[in-house]
């Protein structure tokens, strides 16, 4: 017998639920406090129904990373299309990356720092998270050089995922995070001059 629309969309609706209490309460408390215990009690479903759309809280930090990584290539694509020239371009998508990361702690955090079963550089990556690099290598790669412009764009995104890492956990001082970035950008530049 097959599913009603209505089924299907209030499905949906409860898969989409999940996954936003799951980000609001890792936000708020921190990935630790998200428990399938927790989520079922905010949500008002059981946890058997929570496990019908997830196999467990890994499968649902991947969803929730894997929005984060949508958004994350909507912001860097809006840093890139606000710009004309290289300069300025390269300058916005590092301060569009580092203000994401700042402003989504946890997201961030499922994204790049937990363990998730997502696929990276591999046929079978998940499009939100080709979109996201794509965007980084789109300004990057043409400043390769004669260099591997994917290479360069790995090299590109490992440094400002370490300023990141660093900053937030207190290794960097926060006070000389613009001087940083903008000493970032002059050598990524390099390469091209």
């Amino acid at each position: 017998m097959p599913v009603s629309p209505r089924r299907e969309r209030e499905r949906a609706e409860r898969h989409q639920l999940i996954i936003t209490t799951a980000r609001e309460l890792a936000e708020h408390e921190g990935w630790d406090a998200v428990t399938t215990r927790r989520l079922a009690e905010h949500i008002e479903y059981s946890q058997p129904v929570l496990y019908s759309h997830f196999s467990g809280k890994d499968a649902i930090i991947a969803a929730v990373a894997t929005e984060g990584f949508a958004e994350l290539a909507r912001a860097l694509e809006a840093a890139r299309t606000s710009a004309k020239q290289t300069r300025a371009r390269l300058a916005a998508i590092v301060h569009a990356y580092v203000e994401f990361a700042e402003t989504n702690p946890a997201l961030y955090d499922a994204m790049f720092t937990l363990s998730t079963e997502l696929p990276f550089a591999q046929p079978d990556t998940p499009a939100p998270l080709q979109d996201g690099f794509a965007q980084l290598h789109l300004v990057l790669g043409p400043l390769s050089g004669d260099g591997d412009p994917g290479l360069f764009t790995e090299l590109g995104w490992s440094a400002l995922h370490g300023i990141v890492t660093l900053t937030r956990g207190g290794r960097l001082p926060r006070a000389a995070q613009a001087a940083r970035l903008d000493l970032l950008v002059e050598h990524l530049l390099a390469r091209t001059g």
